[in-house]
């Protein structure tokens, strides 16, 4: 039941390890790779509590010594503060320019260690083992790294390819059901953006996915990584195809920043109501047929997600408040919002050319359908 999906960029070329069981066997693979036996680790204090002293005890057994630093969990970790913690510990375990950092976590720390270790001496190498869904299918493939500022998401960062990813998919048996489905938000957007039968195979298996079924798990991050893997490739610092992969984004990061990045709404939750947005506005610009945004609305309920701005607890600003937030966006060319539509389900675009009065009523529609 394992796979491995290889993403070919020459010199920077690594595989991605799929399946059950590779944290036990983390150190052997990982040994190979180092140029001494020392790791320095980058996690979070609930992934460290679930699942550090098996990591650890992995690379021992392969004579690898490590150390580890465990951060808070959450969003608002990916900022400032913890990341030049990060950076200072990581000098202080004299990480040298030909070692590995591990980055052990979900996209949080994923994305901050990767930042971390790219500037770090001016560059060290470091290995993925991502333990969110969200993170195996999407955040630990392709070397974006970064982290928040106050003015909006990644809007600092780097790129900067890991040396190898082993997504043990036994370790999301320890998620919880709302974490877990947030990461199927994810998972999701690859069939809405570029593979119908994909997104077909997720309408019958995703409720027996969502249950534990571990060949199904094992064929939804193989099949969503390998679709990451293909753009990156085609694209690896987004000039063009690659924006693709922010299907759902623009309205997600305007969401987040409005809900204070905090458990309001996760990551996942905010892609997966902004691709039913994104499919709602592709629909009134008579891009797609109404049918495809039903369809997106069906397959997110029957997964008993969130679909709608009305399944977002608390207040949100008003339509221009959010189409304000939509301005900070990486995707904004000349003061031009890109957004990522559809001509159906499995075909989507990059356009900068969406009237602002039509995103607007959009969102007004879908504020005056929250409870007041």
């Amino acid at each position: 039941m394992r796979e491995t999906v290889h993403v070919p960029l020459g010199e920077r070329a690594y595989d991605v390890e799929i399946g059950p069981g590779l944290l036990l066997e983390a150190g052997s693979r990982i040994a190979p790779r180092l140029a001494r036996p020392h790791v320095a680790i980058l996690t979070d204090e609930t992934v460290a509590d679930l699942h550090l002293d098996t990591l650890q005890r992995s690379l021992s057994a392969a004579g690898i010594a490590s150390e580890a630093l465990a951060l808070p969990p959450g969003e608002g970790t990916k900022a400032w503060p913890e990341f030049s913690r990060a950076v200072d510990w990581l000098l202080a375990q004299k990480v040298e320019r030909r070692d590995l950092v591990v980055a052990f976590g979900g996209g949080v720390i994923g994305d901050l260690a990767g930042f971390a270790a790219a500037v770090l001496r001016r560059g060290v190498g470091f290995i993925q083992i991502p333990t969110s869904l969200l993170a195996q299918v999407d955040s630990s493939v392709g070397g974006k790294t970064g982290i928040n500022s106050v003015h909006g998401k990644n809007l600092v960062g780097a790129f900067h390819q890991p040396k190898l990813v082993l997504a043990d998919t036994d370790v999301l048996g320890t998620l919880t059901p709302r974490d877990f489905l947030a990461g199927y938000g994810e998972v999701v957007k690859y069939g809405l953006l570029g593979d119908a039968v994909f997104f077909e195979w997720l309408e019958k298996q995703g409720p027996v996915l969502a249950a534990g079924d571990r060949a199904a798990r094992v064929e939804a991050v193989r099949r969503s990584v390998q679709m990451k893997a293909d753009i990156v490739v085609r694209d690896e610092t987004e000039q063009g195809d690659r924006a693709l992969l922010n299907l759902g984004h623009t309205f997600c990061h305007a969401l987040e920043a409005a809900t204070g990045y905090s458990d309001r709404l996760l990551h996942g939750e905010g892609v997966a109501i902004g691709c039913a947005l994104a499919f709602e506005l592709s629909s009134r610009l008579g891009l797609c047929s109404q049918e495809d945004p039903s369809r997106v609305r069906a397959h997110l309920r029957d997964m008993g997600m969130k679909t709608d701005l009305r399944d977002i607890e608390g207040t949100l600003p008003d339509a221009e408040g959010l189409l304000d937030l939509m301005a900070q966006d990486k995707k904004v060319l000349d003061g031009q919002l890109r957004f990522i539509l559809a001509r159906g389900i499995g075909d989507a675009f990059v356009t900068a050319d969406v009237p602002r009065q039509a995103v607007k009523t959009l969102l007004e529609d879908a504020l005056a359908a929250r409870p007041h």
